[in-house]
């Protein structure tokens, strides 16, 4: 009896394994697709150095904003040059100075630049070199309070905690940039989440998965498996009992066992989207159209409590239900005895 419940919660673990992997796949397929990374740290940038666009900032603050106006909105990303950092800003604005320090670093992406991660050494050199082209820190900041820059204030508290040693504000200016990059990964984070539970509510509906029903599958096939074993025993006669599982062989059981045991229960989560395909003997897949049942499925109040199970199911993510299943099958203890 334990060995039918340890296998449920395997069989539910790696299901919700798998599509968490699946849910992490096409999140990262958006964001690399979109450049969302890219385009989220510039926001800050600009919202940084040159200040908010019009009344409000350029970093998505709501789920519209989070699904539209950051992926498909104006794009904040400087254009992307090839060209080295010139001797004599022509700059418009302060962050395309920054970036001017920056796209020796750069490639191409679309005619915007990739550039998603600046580490706080290589920021600290840029704003040292903004610096020099404006003959000091003073004068930098006289130029940023002239220009209304967000920029202006931090600054001017590093130049003031150094006390007018330029490599105490350097330091100093790569911490605090170190810190705003920490901040702004949270932030991110935070909006991943969002995105993750709309891909995962997306997969959910798209394979109608029914967690519940994927469960009784599992205790099920443990059980038609042990029917097999013992009906092997029978010969063909005892065999007849299991005809009623595949109608395609009726009068070949044998084939019948085939088919059941090349079937596991796992197929059965998958199986019931819109669109399904099957690998018969001859190695040709089948495609079938299942619309009508799908849409059934999704109908049917009897689904749905399964329907919110594996919704939340996939908000853990993968690496929580990778942890779950090495507990379970005991990967980390005896990883830990081969040392």
């Amino acid at each position: 009896m334990t060995s039918v419940y340890l296998d449920l919660a395997i069989g539910l673990v790696l299901a919700f394994l798998l599509f968490s992997l699946l849910v992490s796949g096409i999140n990262e397929g958006l964001v690399r697709l979109l450049g969302i990374r890219s385009k989220f740290l510039w926001s800050y940038l600009r919202d940084t150095f040159d200040g908010p666009d019009g009344k409000r900032s350029r970093i998505p603050s709501s789920l519209s904003e989070v699904f539209a106006r950051l992926p498909f909105g104006r794009d904040a990303r400087p254009a992307f040059s090839p060209l080295p950092a010139p001797v004599a800003s022509t700059a418009g604005s302060w962050s395309d100075r920054l970036y001017e320090r920056l796209r020796e670093i750069d490639h191409r992406t679309d005619g915007r630049t990739s550039i998603a991660a600046i580490p706080p050494a290589r920021f600290g050199v840029a704003v040292m070199e903004i610096v020099t082209g404006e003959g000091g820190v003073p004068a930098l900041l006289g130029r940023l309070e002239q220009d209304h820059s967000p920029l202006y204030g931090p600054l001017k508290g590093v130049w003031e905690t150094a006390r007018g040693d330029l490599a105490t504000f350097r330091k100093g200016v790569e911490e605090w940039f170190d810190g705003e990059m920490q901040r702004l990964t949270l932030l991110y984070r935070r909006y991943v989440r969002w995105v993750i539970a709309a891909i995962g509510l997306a997969l959910t509906l798209l394979f109608s998965m029914d967690s519940l029903e994927y469960g009784r599958a599992i205790l099920t096939d443990n059980a038609l498996r042990a029917q097999i074993t013992a009906s092997t025993d029978g010969g063909a006669g005892a065999l007849a009992s299991l005809r009623d599982k595949c109608p395609e062989h009726p009068a070949d059981p044998y084939g019948c066992l085939t088919e059941v045991l090349s079937a596991p229960a796992f197929v059965t989560i998958v199986g019931n989207a819109p669109v399904s395909v099957r690998i018969p003997d001859d190695g040709r897949p089948r495609w079938s159209w299942n619309g009508g049942e799908w849409l059934h499925r999704l109908v049917t109040p009897g689904h749905w409590p399964g329907f919110l199970v594996t919704f939340f199911a996939l908000l853990f993510g993968g690496p929580f239900w990778w942890d779950v299943l090495r507990r379970l099958t005991g990967i980390r203890s005896r990883a830990g005895e081969a040392k």
